[in-house]
């Protein structure tokens, strides 16, 4: 005797088959529209490529800074803090390296530091140090923080990590008047919070230690 269902067997395999498709379709379209974003990849000379090249290069100074002031300080709040910039910064750094791949661009560039800004602020670097991102120690004071011992180098330390967050917190802000992209501008609104956090409490050790930050050069 017949089965009355044999008839309908085809219908459903070519349903689910129909639907296992669409849901790899749907996979793909959303893998494609996170790795490219709403506009597709930023372009080599765009805020985004180059907030994310020079925030790399920002926070490869700092984490070196962390590295030579956890080797040398025996003070538990100056240790955490160091470890903590160095992990959150190495983080960031990674991701900064990885969109860049993504989109296609190559790490380096022959366009100036903060070029990317130009027009909106801070266009090629600061007045004192034309094409220099802002806030970054010179090689003068960072020879000068690995000769320092003790409160010495705890004091120097903080004084130009203070000055080195003004200045991620400047090229965040800036990033956030130029671009909307979703990944970027949630990362730069994470460095503002973050590092003016920071701040605060490299004020407070400095005067536990009964000194004062350099002068500030956020507006």
């Amino acid at each position: 005797m017949d089965n009355p269902e044999t008839p309908a067997r085809p219908a459903r395999s070519a349903r689910s088959t129909l639907l296992a498709g669409c849901a790899v379709l749907f996979v793909a379209v959303a893998a494609l529209f996170l790795l490219v974003g709403r506009g597709g990849a930023p372009a080599d000379a765009s805020p985004e490529a180059g907030f994310a090249r020079d925030m790399a290069a920002h926070h490869a100074q700092a984490v070196d800074m962390a590295f030579t002031i956890r080797d040398e300080s025996q003070s538990r709040e100056i240790r955490n803090l160091a470890y903590d910039i160095i992990t959150t910064q190495s983080n960031q750094r990674g991701m900064f390296l990885g969109w860049l791949q993504q989109w296609g661009l190559d790490q380096a560039t022959d366009l100036r530091p903060m070029a990317w800004m130009n027009g909106h602020g801070h266009g090629g670097g600061t007045a004192a140090q034309p094409g220099v991102m802002p806030g970054m120690a010179t090689p003068e004071e960072l020879t000068r923080l690995k000769s320092l011992r003790g409160k010495e180098a705890e004091v120097q330390f903080l004084q130009l990590m203070i000055r080195h967050h003004e200045g991620g917190v400047q090229m965040a802000e800036g990033l956030l008047r130029l671009s909307d992209r979703e990944e970027v501008a949630g990362m730069a609104d994470k460095i503002v919070k973050g590092q003016t956090g920071e701040i605060k409490l490299m004020t407070d050790l400095l005067r536990a230690r009964g000194a004062q930050p350099l002068p500030s050069i956020l507006k």
